[in-house]
C-alpha cells in the first residue's frame, strides 16, 4: 500500500524490540508535535513480536519527564504500516534496512533519526508551503541504498537494553535533542494573518 494523502501526517518509529527507543521516541515526538501543533499520528514498532511492555528503564526515564510509557505493548512492524506512513524514523540503519525489505517503496521517506537531522540541518528547514513528501526528496538528494548495508554510530542510537538507568536516560537525552531538532526542521509552524 503507498501513501495516502492525509490532513495528518502519520509518523513511525521503528527499532529492534518496541520496548526502548522507539517508544521513548514515540511519546517524545508525540508531545512536540502537540506543543507545536501539528495534527499527527505517531506510533512505534519493531521487528521482534509484539506484545511486550516497554523496559523499566525506558518508563523511568519517560517518567522523569512527564510522559507515560507504563501502558505501552510492542508491536511488530507491519507492510501496511511502511505502506501508510509519511515519515519513517529508525533509530539505526539496520532498522531502515528491514523497512526497505518489507516495503521497498517507503524507501525515500524512510531515515534514521540521526540522518534526518544531521541532512535537514545541511539542507534547511521545510518552507512555508513545501509538502512533507517535498522536503523529504530534496533531504534525500545523493543518498544511496548501499550506505545502509553497514551500521554507523553517528546514524544509530545505541539500544540500551539490559543497561543501568543511566544508559536509558543518556539515550532519552540523545533521543529528545534529536527529536526537538527533526521537529523544528521538519513540521515548521504555519503563520497565519
Amino acid at each position: 500500500m503507498d501513501v495516502m494523502p492525509s490532513t495528518r501526517a502519520q509518523v513511525l518509529i521503528v527499532c529492534t524490540a518496541n520496548q526502548c527507543r522507539s517508544p521513548m521516541a514515540e511519546v517524545l515526538l508525540r508531545r512536540a508535535l502537540e506543543v507545536r501543533g501539528v495534527a499527527a499520528d505517531v506510533a512505534s514498532a519493531g521487528s521482534l513480536p509484539g506484545g511486550v511492555p516497554a523496559s523499566t528503564g525506558s518508563v523511568e526515564a519517560m517518567a522523569r519527564r512527564r510522559l507515560d510509557l507504563s501502558g505501552h505493548r510492542s508491536r511488530p512492524l507491519t507492510t501496511d504500516e511502511a505502506g501508510r506512513a509519511d515519515l519513517v524514523i529508525c533509530m539505526a540503519r539496520s532498522h531502515c534496512r528491514e523497512v526497505m525489505v518489507l516495503h521497498p517503496p517507503a524507501w525515500p521517506r524512510t531515515f534514521t533519526l540521526r540522518e534526518l537531522v544531521r541532512r535537514g540541518e545541511t539542507i534547511g528547514a521545510r518552507r512555508a508551503g513545501q509538502t512533507l513528501d517535498e522536503w523529504l526528496a530534496a533531504l534525500g538528494q545523493g543518498r544511496v541504498r548501499a550506505a545502509l548495508l553497514s551500521d554507523d554510530p553517528d546514524d544509530d542510537v545505541a539500544d540500551p537494553i539490559g543497561g543501568p538507568s543511566s544508559a536509558y536516560e543518556a539515550i532519552a537525552v540523545i533521543l529528545e535533542d534529536s527529536i526537538d531538532r527533526a521537529v523544528e526542521l521538519a513540521f515548521p509552524e504555519e503563520r497565519t494573518g
